[in-house]
């Protein structure tokens, strides 16, 4: 049995709790919000971000961030990704050295262009980060239906460990030395996945977004291997997995933030209705940036942005896609003749 501390208590925070309490682990979870930890500590669940999922009794949980984390044997980081940095650097002073802190949140930083590993590291310096994602929404793994994930760490032994305090029979996890692959696939499918979301409130139909998945995951795997990721990341779960789930699923946030775009709304108003972090919204100007820094073409994240920031009509943005300059799928592909 592991002494586990939850940083965050948002819908992916609790899921994992009670998923590593199943697991047989003592888990302590804190929150910033006073009014959520108690109303955590009363109700043993959280009606309005996970409900129908009870917490254990045996679950503490806690407004004390020194309590979090003084005395764990490793560490969830499950805030939202805009608060990754400023909650590293409140975490610092009562982090050991080699300390493990597993990120489960997705996003790039859009100042630094930092993923948020990099992050919690400058802020961090003593702790030993690793990462888990892949195709894992949250309100699928509180209700203990099958899931899979990676866990990426620097070395093979943390990552082994991870895998042991983690996998279960409901939660199958792999492992991968690819940290920056598995973070940027996490980070810049939510991008992608407010265009699916904007093509549905569009009205239009599969056609369009499996064209939008099967070409975001090109943008997304040309960029990345670029940045020095691993092309088996991006053609694996935390790459084309876990596109297609955000892209399609009813839990996402950033399908549904697009989608309401896509109706008409502002991203300010599809974000205040969504009620939760859309995180692609944070992501979509330091994709478009890493994008020209890294001279990779990203039409896609390019036009998101332009919906996002700049007012654009999404139908012309669909439009623009469709009415680009005509090529070959894989221009490295040679031809017999």
């Amino acid at each position: 049995m592991a002494n586990v501390g939850i940083l965050g208590a948002g819908s992916w925070g609790t899921a994992l709790s009670v998923l590593l309490s199943d697991n047989g682990h003592q888990v302590t979870v804190w929150s910033i919000d006073k009014e959520e930890v108690k109303m955590l500590q009363q109700e043993r669940e959280h009606k309005a971000k996970l409900p129908g999922v009870k917490l254990p009794e045996s679950m503490r949980i806690t407004n004390s961030l020194e309590e979090g984390i003084i005395g764990k044997d490793f560490l969830v980081l499950a805030v939202p990704s805009p608060f990754t940095r400023a909650t590293a650097k409140k975490m610092c002073p009562y982090v050991k050295e080699g300390q493990i802190i597993v990120d489960v949140a997705k996003g790039i930083e859009e100042t630094t262009l930092l993923t948020l590993s990099r992050q919690i590291e400058q802020e961090i310096p003593q702790a030993d980060v690793a990462v888990l994602s892949g195709p894992s929404h949250a309100e699928e793994v509180g209700r203990k239906l099958p899931t899979t994930c990676v866990i990426g760490a620097k070395s093979k032994q943390t990552a082994l460990y991870l895998q042991s305090m983690f996998i279960s029979r409901v939660f199958r996890v792999y492992i991968s030395p690819d940290i920056l692959g598995i973070e940027l696939g996490g980070s810049l499918k939510n991008v992608i996945a407010l265009a699916a979301g904007i093509a549905d409130g569009l009205g239009y139909g599969d056609n369009t977004k499996a064209a939008l998945i099967t070409r975001g995951i090109a943008e997304i795997a040309r960029l990345g291997v670029r940045m020095g990721g691993k092309i088996e990341s991006f053609t694996g779960l935390t790459g084309i997995g876990d596109l297609i789930v955000t892209c399609a699923s009813v839990h996402s946030r950033n399908r549904k933030a697009g989608y309401l775009i896509g109706q008409g709304r502002t991203m300010q108003e599809a974000c205040e209705e969504v009620k939760m972090v859309v995180e692609g919204v944070y992501s979509a100007k330091a994709a478009k940036k890493l994008a020209e820094r890294y001279e990779v073409s990203m039409p896609i994240v390019e036009q998101v942005n332009a919906v996002l920031f700049e007012g654009k009509d999404p139908a012309q943005a669909v439009d623009e896609l469709m009415q680009r300059a005509s090529k070959s799928e894989h221009e490295e592909l040679p031809w017999e003749e």
